[in-house]
Protein backbone atom coordinates (compact mmCIF):
# COMPACT_ATOMS: atom_id res chain seq x y z
CA UNK A 1 0.00 0.00 0.00
CA UNK A 2 1.23 3.48 -0.76
CA UNK A 3 2.59 5.27 2.13
CA UNK A 4 0.16 8.28 2.73
CA UNK A 5 -0.60 9.90 5.80
CA UNK A 6 -4.69 8.92 5.60
CA UNK A 7 -5.87 10.98 8.59
CA UNK A 8 -4.83 14.18 6.41
CA UNK A 9 -6.82 12.77 3.85
CA UNK A 10 -9.58 11.37 5.24
CA UNK A 11 -12.15 13.72 4.24
CA UNK A 12 -10.97 14.41 0.73
CA UNK A 13 -13.11 13.11 -1.73
CA UNK A 14 -10.65 11.73 -3.77
CA UNK A 15 -8.64 9.63 -0.99
CA UNK A 16 -8.74 6.40 -1.82
CA UNK A 17 -7.52 6.88 -5.88
CA UNK A 18 -3.86 8.29 -4.07
CA UNK A 19 -3.51 4.14 -3.86
CA UNK A 20 -1.78 2.36 -6.21
CA UNK A 21 -3.42 -0.69 -5.13
CA UNK A 22 -7.06 0.90 -5.00
CA UNK A 23 -6.56 1.98 -8.67
CA UNK A 24 -5.53 -1.15 -10.20
CA UNK A 25 -8.53 -2.96 -8.45
CA UNK A 26 -10.94 -0.56 -9.77
CA UNK A 27 -9.81 -0.64 -13.57
CA UNK A 28 -9.45 -4.53 -13.56
CA UNK A 29 -13.12 -4.04 -12.02
CA UNK A 30 -14.26 -1.76 -15.01
CA UNK A 31 -13.02 -2.85 -17.85
CA UNK A 32 -14.63 -6.55 -16.74
CA UNK A 33 -17.87 -5.17 -15.90
CA UNK A 34 -17.68 -3.25 -19.32
CA UNK A 35 -17.64 -6.45 -21.30
CA UNK A 36 -20.16 -7.81 -19.17
CA UNK A 37 -23.05 -5.72 -19.38
CA UNK A 38 -22.06 -5.37 -22.84
CA UNK A 39 -22.75 -8.97 -22.99
CA UNK A 40 -25.44 -9.08 -20.92
CA UNK A 41 -27.52 -6.45 -23.36
CA UNK A 42 -26.77 -7.81 -26.42
CA UNK A 43 -27.78 -11.39 -25.65
CA UNK A 44 -31.19 -10.49 -23.78
CA UNK A 45 -32.01 -8.56 -26.89
CA UNK A 46 -30.81 -11.22 -29.17
CA UNK A 47 -32.61 -14.09 -26.83
CA UNK A 48 -35.76 -11.40 -27.00
CA UNK A 49 -35.72 -11.29 -30.92
CA UNK A 50 -35.32 -15.28 -31.12
CA UNK A 51 -37.79 -16.08 -29.55
CA UNK A 52 -40.26 -13.27 -28.41
CA UNK A 53 -40.59 -14.39 -24.90
CA UNK A 54 -40.23 -12.54 -21.49
CA UNK A 55 -40.08 -15.87 -19.53
CA UNK A 56 -37.17 -16.36 -21.86
CA UNK A 57 -35.43 -13.20 -20.26
CA UNK A 58 -36.15 -14.49 -17.21
CA UNK A 59 -34.47 -18.17 -18.16
CA UNK A 60 -31.50 -16.04 -18.80
CA UNK A 61 -30.90 -14.08 -14.80
CA UNK A 62 -32.17 -17.73 -13.35
CA UNK A 63 -29.42 -19.94 -15.15
CA UNK A 64 -27.22 -17.56 -13.73
CA UNK A 65 -28.27 -16.85 -10.48
CA UNK A 66 -28.68 -20.80 -9.42
CA UNK A 67 -24.56 -21.63 -9.72
CA UNK A 68 -24.14 -17.93 -8.26
CA UNK A 69 -26.25 -18.96 -5.33
CA UNK A 70 -25.88 -22.75 -5.35
CA UNK A 71 -21.87 -22.72 -4.85
CA UNK A 72 -21.35 -19.10 -3.26
CA UNK A 73 -20.61 -20.14 0.24
CA UNK A 74 -17.84 -22.84 -1.42
CA UNK A 75 -16.53 -20.01 -2.97
CA UNK A 76 -16.16 -17.48 -0.20
CA UNK A 77 -14.46 -20.51 1.29
CA UNK A 78 -11.63 -20.84 -1.27
CA UNK A 79 -11.10 -17.39 -1.49
CA UNK A 80 -10.54 -17.30 2.12
CA UNK A 81 -7.78 -19.63 1.66
CA UNK A 82 -6.66 -19.20 -1.76
CA UNK A 83 -4.31 -16.51 -3.39
CA UNK A 84 -6.40 -14.32 -5.05
CA UNK A 85 -4.75 -13.14 -7.76
CA UNK A 86 -4.26 -17.02 -9.34
CA UNK A 87 -8.16 -16.95 -8.46
CA UNK A 88 -9.36 -13.94 -10.67
CA UNK A 89 -6.86 -15.37 -13.52
CA UNK A 90 -8.77 -18.13 -13.78
CA UNK A 91 -12.10 -16.82 -13.30
CA UNK A 92 -11.31 -14.35 -16.09
CA UNK A 93 -10.35 -17.40 -18.40
CA UNK A 94 -13.32 -19.11 -17.63
CA UNK A 95 -15.73 -16.25 -18.82
CA UNK A 96 -13.39 -15.48 -22.10
CA UNK A 97 -14.40 -19.21 -22.82
CA UNK A 98 -17.56 -19.15 -22.20
CA UNK A 99 -17.77 -15.89 -24.21
CA UNK A 100 -16.25 -17.68 -27.00
CA UNK A 101 -18.76 -20.28 -27.25
CA UNK A 102 -21.91 -17.45 -27.59
CA UNK A 103 -19.92 -16.04 -29.96
CA UNK A 104 -19.96 -18.86 -32.58
CA UNK A 105 -23.29 -20.37 -31.59
CA UNK A 106 -24.68 -16.69 -33.15
CA UNK A 107 -22.60 -16.48 -36.38
CA UNK A 108 -24.62 -16.67 -39.13
CA UNK A 109 -22.42 -18.90 -40.68
CA UNK A 110 -22.73 -21.30 -37.57
CA UNK A 111 -26.46 -20.55 -36.89
CA UNK A 112 -27.99 -22.31 -39.52
CA UNK A 113 -26.30 -25.88 -39.01
CA UNK A 114 -28.07 -25.82 -35.43
CA UNK A 115 -31.43 -26.69 -34.73
CA UNK A 116 -33.12 -23.66 -33.63
CA UNK A 117 -34.00 -25.43 -30.42
CA UNK A 118 -30.40 -25.91 -29.16
CA UNK A 119 -29.15 -22.14 -29.42
CA UNK A 120 -30.92 -20.86 -26.45
CA UNK A 121 -29.85 -24.11 -24.48
CA UNK A 122 -26.55 -23.61 -24.95
CA UNK A 123 -26.16 -19.85 -24.64
CA UNK A 124 -27.93 -20.52 -21.38
CA UNK A 125 -25.43 -23.17 -19.81
CA UNK A 126 -22.87 -20.77 -20.63
CA UNK A 127 -24.84 -18.59 -18.52
CA UNK A 128 -25.10 -20.79 -16.19
CA UNK A 129 -21.01 -21.36 -16.61
CA UNK A 130 -20.65 -16.97 -15.65
CA UNK A 131 -22.57 -18.06 -12.48
CA UNK A 132 -20.24 -20.36 -11.45
CA UNK A 133 -17.02 -18.06 -12.02
CA UNK A 134 -19.75 -15.35 -10.18
CA UNK A 135 -19.59 -17.52 -6.86
CA UNK A 136 -15.44 -17.34 -7.04
CA UNK A 137 -15.48 -13.17 -8.39
CA UNK A 138 -17.16 -11.61 -5.81
CA UNK A 139 -15.71 -13.67 -2.46
CA UNK A 140 -11.83 -13.07 -4.05
CA UNK A 141 -12.69 -9.35 -4.90
CA UNK A 142 -14.16 -8.09 -1.93
CA UNK A 143 -11.05 -9.57 0.08
CA UNK A 144 -8.69 -7.47 -2.80
CA UNK A 145 -10.56 -4.68 -2.16
CA UNK A 146 -9.94 -4.52 1.70
CA UNK A 147 -6.63 -4.84 1.67
CA UNK A 148 -6.44 -2.25 -1.10
CA UNK A 149 -7.23 1.10 1.42
CA UNK A 150 -7.35 1.84 4.88
CA UNK A 151 -10.29 0.55 6.66
CA UNK A 152 -11.35 4.50 7.30
CA UNK A 153 -11.28 5.31 3.70
CA UNK A 154 -13.78 2.34 3.08
CA UNK A 155 -17.17 4.50 2.29
CA UNK A 156 -15.16 6.11 0.22
CA UNK A 157 -13.53 3.74 -1.30
CA UNK A 158 -16.94 1.95 -1.92
CA UNK A 159 -18.38 5.06 -3.69
CA UNK A 160 -15.76 5.06 -6.11
CA UNK A 161 -15.37 1.45 -6.38
CA UNK A 162 -19.29 1.49 -7.40
CA UNK A 163 -18.72 4.38 -9.29
CA UNK A 164 -16.39 3.11 -11.82
CA UNK A 165 -18.65 -0.05 -12.13
CA UNK A 166 -21.84 2.28 -12.75
CA UNK A 167 -19.77 4.01 -15.46
CA UNK A 168 -18.82 0.65 -16.94
CA UNK A 169 -22.55 0.12 -16.77
CA UNK A 170 -23.35 3.17 -18.78
CA UNK A 171 -20.87 2.47 -21.38
CA UNK A 172 -21.29 -1.40 -21.41
CA UNK A 173 -25.02 -1.17 -22.57
CA UNK A 174 -24.61 1.60 -24.36
CA UNK A 175 -22.19 0.40 -26.38
CA UNK A 176 -23.45 -2.82 -26.53
CA UNK A 177 -26.82 -1.48 -27.82
CA UNK A 178 -24.72 0.61 -30.69
CA UNK A 179 -22.65 -1.95 -32.15
CA UNK A 180 -25.29 -4.46 -31.90
CA UNK A 181 -27.84 -2.45 -33.60
CA UNK A 182 -25.12 -0.87 -36.64
CA UNK A 183 -22.72 -3.87 -37.00
CA UNK A 184 -24.42 -6.74 -35.71
CA UNK A 185 -23.76 -9.27 -32.97
CA UNK A 186 -20.53 -10.71 -33.88
CA UNK A 187 -18.87 -7.62 -34.05
CA UNK A 188 -20.37 -6.53 -30.37
CA UNK A 189 -19.20 -9.87 -29.05
CA UNK A 190 -15.65 -8.69 -30.37
CA UNK A 191 -15.58 -5.64 -28.82
CA UNK A 192 -16.70 -7.73 -25.06
CA UNK A 193 -13.88 -10.62 -26.00
CA UNK A 194 -11.19 -7.60 -26.23
CA UNK A 195 -12.16 -6.17 -22.85
CA UNK A 196 -12.30 -9.22 -20.87
CA UNK A 197 -8.78 -9.80 -22.06
CA UNK A 198 -7.95 -6.17 -20.74
CA UNK A 199 -9.02 -7.19 -17.46
CA UNK A 200 -7.20 -10.19 -17.58
CA UNK A 201 -3.95 -8.67 -18.42
CA UNK A 202 -4.57 -6.23 -15.79
CA UNK A 203 -5.11 -8.48 -13.23
CA UNK A 204 -1.50 -10.46 -14.45
CA UNK A 205 0.19 -7.44 -13.47
CA UNK A 206 -1.46 -7.11 -9.81
CA UNK A 207 0.17 -8.42 -6.92
CA UNK A 208 -0.45 -11.14 -4.94
CA UNK A 209 -3.08 -11.31 -1.88
CA UNK A 210 -2.27 -14.58 -0.05
CA UNK A 211 -4.30 -16.19 2.35
CA UNK A 212 -4.98 -15.00 5.89
CA UNK A 213 -7.24 -17.91 6.60
CA UNK A 214 -6.25 -21.79 7.85
CA UNK A 215 -8.88 -23.38 8.28
CA UNK A 216 -8.40 -25.86 11.56
CA UNK A 217 -11.97 -27.21 11.49
CA UNK A 218 -14.02 -29.22 9.02
CA UNK A 219 -15.02 -27.71 5.67
CA UNK A 220 -18.84 -27.77 6.75
CA UNK A 221 -17.80 -25.55 10.02
CA UNK A 222 -16.30 -23.08 8.06
CA UNK A 223 -18.47 -22.80 5.59
CA UNK A 224 -21.09 -22.11 8.33
CA UNK A 225 -19.11 -19.54 9.75
CA UNK A 226 -20.07 -16.77 7.58
CA UNK A 227 -23.93 -17.97 7.64
CA UNK A 228 -23.50 -17.84 11.28
CA UNK A 229 -21.64 -13.97 11.50
CA UNK A 230 -24.24 -12.78 9.19
CA UNK A 231 -27.28 -13.02 10.99
CA UNK A 232 -25.70 -12.29 14.66
CA UNK A 233 -24.84 -8.83 13.24
CA UNK A 234 -28.55 -7.01 13.45
CA UNK A 235 -27.50 -4.15 10.89
CA UNK A 236 -26.24 -6.38 8.32
CA UNK A 237 -28.70 -8.85 8.26
CA UNK A 238 -31.05 -6.23 8.13
CA UNK A 239 -29.54 -4.23 4.69
CA UNK A 240 -29.34 -7.49 3.04
CA UNK A 241 -32.30 -8.29 3.86
CA UNK A 242 -34.07 -5.82 2.60
CA UNK A 243 -32.24 -5.31 -0.45
CA UNK A 244 -33.05 -9.34 -1.26
CA UNK A 245 -36.59 -9.09 -1.24
CA UNK A 246 -37.06 -5.09 -2.55
CA UNK A 247 -34.40 -6.44 -5.76
CA UNK A 248 -35.71 -9.08 -6.49
CA UNK A 249 -39.91 -8.20 -6.79
CA UNK A 250 -38.64 -4.47 -7.97
CA UNK A 251 -36.42 -5.36 -10.69
CA UNK A 252 -37.03 -4.05 -14.16
CA UNK A 253 -33.76 -4.24 -16.02
CA UNK A 254 -34.59 -8.41 -17.07
CA UNK A 255 -37.82 -6.38 -18.79
CA UNK A 256 -36.65 -3.79 -20.87
CA UNK A 257 -35.67 -5.54 -23.77
CA UNK A 258 -39.60 -6.25 -24.44
CA UNK A 259 -40.46 -2.28 -23.10
CA UNK A 260 -38.24 -1.44 -26.25
CA UNK A 261 -39.07 -3.79 -28.65
CA UNK A 262 -42.66 -3.90 -27.97
CA UNK A 263 -44.31 -0.37 -26.15
CA UNK A 264 -41.83 1.95 -26.77
CA UNK A 265 -40.54 0.78 -29.80
CA UNK A 266 -36.81 1.77 -29.97
CA UNK A 267 -34.81 -1.18 -31.04
CA UNK A 268 -31.27 -2.05 -30.05
CA UNK A 269 -30.56 1.40 -29.89
CA UNK A 270 -33.50 2.92 -27.36
CA UNK A 271 -32.29 -0.15 -25.17
CA UNK A 272 -28.77 0.55 -24.97
CA UNK A 273 -29.89 4.28 -23.70
CA UNK A 274 -32.70 3.02 -21.45
CA UNK A 275 -29.45 0.72 -19.55
CA UNK A 276 -27.05 3.30 -19.76
CA UNK A 277 -29.59 6.00 -18.19
CA UNK A 278 -30.43 3.83 -14.90
CA UNK A 279 -26.37 3.75 -14.50
CA UNK A 280 -26.09 7.27 -15.31
CA UNK A 281 -28.37 8.34 -12.50
CA UNK A 282 -26.44 6.15 -10.43
CA UNK A 283 -22.84 7.56 -11.24
CA UNK A 284 -24.23 10.94 -10.66
CA UNK A 285 -25.39 10.19 -7.64
CA UNK A 286 -22.24 8.51 -6.24
CA UNK A 287 -20.36 11.41 -7.15
CA UNK A 288 -22.13 13.97 -5.20
CA UNK A 289 -22.14 10.90 -2.52
CA UNK A 290 -18.25 11.27 -2.77
CA UNK A 291 -18.49 14.66 -0.71
CA UNK A 292 -21.73 14.09 0.29
CA UNK A 293 -21.33 11.04 2.41
CA UNK A 294 -24.97 8.90 3.77
CA UNK A 295 -23.56 7.73 6.28
CA UNK A 296 -24.29 9.71 9.04
CA UNK A 297 -27.26 8.01 9.51
CA UNK A 298 -26.85 4.77 7.20
CA UNK A 299 -29.72 3.17 8.04
CA UNK A 300 -32.48 6.00 7.92
CA UNK A 301 -30.62 6.95 4.55
CA UNK A 302 -31.01 3.62 2.98
CA UNK A 303 -34.71 3.20 3.93
CA UNK A 304 -35.71 6.20 2.30
CA UNK A 305 -33.35 5.51 -0.57
CA UNK A 306 -35.23 2.03 -1.03
CA UNK A 307 -38.93 3.78 -0.49
CA UNK A 308 -37.72 6.27 -3.61
CA UNK A 309 -36.23 3.11 -5.36
CA UNK A 310 -40.01 1.63 -5.16
CA UNK A 311 -41.94 4.94 -6.50
CA UNK A 312 -40.11 5.11 -9.39
CA UNK A 313 -40.30 1.82 -10.36
CA UNK A 314 -44.26 2.38 -10.29
CA UNK A 315 -43.77 5.42 -12.40
CA UNK A 316 -41.51 3.40 -14.78
CA UNK A 317 -44.63 1.42 -15.31
CA UNK A 318 -46.91 3.61 -15.96
CA UNK A 319 -44.99 5.98 -18.50
CA UNK A 320 -46.18 5.68 -22.35
CA UNK A 321 -43.32 8.26 -23.09
CA UNK A 322 -39.66 6.91 -23.62
CA UNK A 323 -38.52 10.65 -22.16
CA UNK A 324 -40.22 9.93 -19.39
CA UNK A 325 -39.25 6.64 -19.10
CA UNK A 326 -35.79 7.56 -19.51
CA UNK A 327 -36.38 10.20 -16.50
CA UNK A 328 -37.50 7.29 -14.05
CA UNK A 329 -34.91 4.65 -15.12
CA UNK A 330 -32.50 8.22 -13.93
CA UNK A 331 -34.38 7.99 -10.73
CA UNK A 332 -33.96 4.29 -9.78
CA UNK A 333 -30.01 4.47 -10.49
CA UNK A 334 -30.07 7.88 -8.04
CA UNK A 335 -31.60 5.59 -5.50
CA UNK A 336 -29.86 2.08 -6.12
CA UNK A 337 -26.52 4.05 -5.64
CA UNK A 338 -26.90 5.39 -2.37
CA UNK A 339 -28.20 1.97 -0.95
CA UNK A 340 -25.38 0.49 -2.23
CA UNK A 341 -22.69 2.73 -0.96
CA UNK A 342 -24.35 2.49 2.45
CA UNK A 343 -24.85 -1.53 2.06
CA UNK A 344 -21.14 -1.45 0.91
CA UNK A 345 -19.88 -0.05 3.84
CA UNK A 346 -21.28 -1.51 6.38
CA UNK A 347 -19.95 -4.90 5.40
CA UNK A 348 -16.55 -3.47 4.57
CA UNK A 349 -16.23 -2.63 8.47
CA UNK A 350 -18.02 -4.89 10.26
CA UNK A 351 -16.25 -8.25 8.13
CA UNK A 352 -13.21 -9.77 10.08
CA UNK A 353 -10.39 -10.39 7.77
CA UNK A 354 -10.03 -13.94 8.14
CA UNK A 355 -13.65 -14.27 7.36
CA UNK A 356 -14.24 -11.51 3.92
CA UNK A 357 -14.66 -14.20 1.45
CA UNK A 358 -17.47 -16.49 3.41
CA UNK A 359 -19.30 -13.12 4.22
CA UNK A 360 -18.87 -11.82 0.87
CA UNK A 361 -20.09 -15.22 0.27
CA UNK A 362 -23.33 -14.86 2.03
CA UNK A 363 -23.81 -11.30 0.79
CA UNK A 364 -23.93 -12.78 -2.92
CA UNK A 365 -26.76 -14.99 -1.78
CA UNK A 366 -28.99 -11.84 -1.00
CA UNK A 367 -27.74 -9.52 -2.72
CA UNK A 368 -25.28 -10.57 -5.86
CA UNK A 369 -27.98 -12.91 -6.83
CA UNK A 370 -30.77 -10.95 -6.04
CA UNK A 371 -30.70 -9.12 -9.50
CA UNK A 372 -30.63 -12.36 -11.32
CA UNK A 373 -33.84 -14.57 -9.13
CA UNK A 374 -35.79 -10.63 -10.00
CA UNK A 375 -35.11 -11.08 -13.28
CA UNK A 376 -36.64 -14.80 -13.28
CA UNK A 377 -39.67 -13.72 -10.92
CA UNK A 378 -40.07 -9.90 -13.60
CA UNK A 379 -40.05 -12.52 -16.44
CA UNK A 380 -42.55 -15.18 -14.55
CA UNK A 381 -44.91 -12.16 -13.61
CA UNK A 382 -45.02 -10.50 -17.10
CA UNK A 383 -45.95 -13.69 -18.39
CA UNK A 384 -48.29 -14.63 -15.91
CA UNK A 385 -49.80 -10.72 -15.08
CA UNK A 386 -48.53 -9.01 -18.38
CA UNK A 387 -45.74 -6.54 -19.01
CA UNK A 388 -46.80 -3.48 -16.98
CA UNK A 389 -48.94 -5.03 -14.51
CA UNK A 390 -45.78 -7.26 -13.20
CA UNK A 391 -43.74 -4.00 -13.03
CA UNK A 392 -46.20 -2.12 -10.91
CA UNK A 393 -46.57 -5.15 -8.87
CA UNK A 394 -43.30 -5.12 -7.96
CA UNK A 395 -42.89 -1.78 -6.95
CA UNK A 396 -45.65 -1.90 -4.38
CA UNK A 397 -44.17 -4.90 -2.69
CA UNK A 398 -41.07 -3.13 -2.99
CA UNK A 399 -42.96 -0.29 -0.85
CA UNK A 400 -44.90 -2.68 1.41
CA UNK A 401 -41.06 -4.48 2.32
CA UNK A 402 -39.70 -0.87 3.49
CA UNK A 403 -42.56 -0.26 5.50
CA UNK A 404 -42.46 -3.56 7.76
CA UNK A 405 -38.50 -3.34 7.71
CA UNK A 406 -39.49 0.49 8.78
CA UNK A 407 -41.77 -0.59 11.38
CA UNK A 408 -38.96 -3.33 12.71
CA UNK A 409 -36.00 -1.37 13.51
CA UNK A 410 -37.20 2.12 14.02
CA UNK A 411 -34.48 1.72 16.92
CA UNK A 412 -31.69 1.98 14.04
CA UNK A 413 -33.11 4.70 12.53
CA UNK A 414 -30.79 7.39 14.99
CA UNK A 415 -27.38 5.49 14.29
CA UNK A 416 -24.63 7.03 13.13
CA UNK A 417 -21.54 5.16 11.28
CA UNK A 418 -19.40 5.48 14.59
CA UNK A 419 -22.29 3.72 15.80
CA UNK A 420 -21.89 1.05 13.71
CA UNK A 421 -19.18 -0.70 15.74
CA UNK A 422 -21.74 -0.54 18.92
CA UNK A 423 -22.20 -4.06 20.66
CA UNK A 424 -26.02 -3.48 19.93
CA UNK A 425 -25.67 -3.79 15.95
CA UNK A 426 -23.19 -5.92 15.79
CA UNK A 427 -24.75 -8.86 18.29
Amino acid sequence: MDNVNTQHIKHDPFASLRFKDFRSYIAMNFFFTFAYQMQTIIIGFYIYQLTKSVFALGMLGLSEAIPAVGIALYGGYIADKSEKRKMLLWIYTGVILSSAVMYTVTLKSIGPYLHAGWIVPIIDGMIFCNGVARAFFGPATFTVYAHSIPKELYPNGTTWTTSTKRLAYILGPATGGLVYGFAGITAAFYVILFFVAVALILVYFMKEYPAVFKPKENIWFSLGEGIRFVFKTKMMLGAMSLDLFSVFFGGVIALLPAFANTLLKVGPEGLGIMRAVFSTGSIITLLIMSKYSPMNRPWRNLLIAVTGFGISIICFGLSRNFYLTLFFLFAQGSFDSISVIIRGSIMQLLTPDQMRGRVSAVSSMFIGSSNELGDFESGTAASILGLVPAVIFGGCVTLTVVTVTYFKTKNMLPLSIEDIHSSDIAA
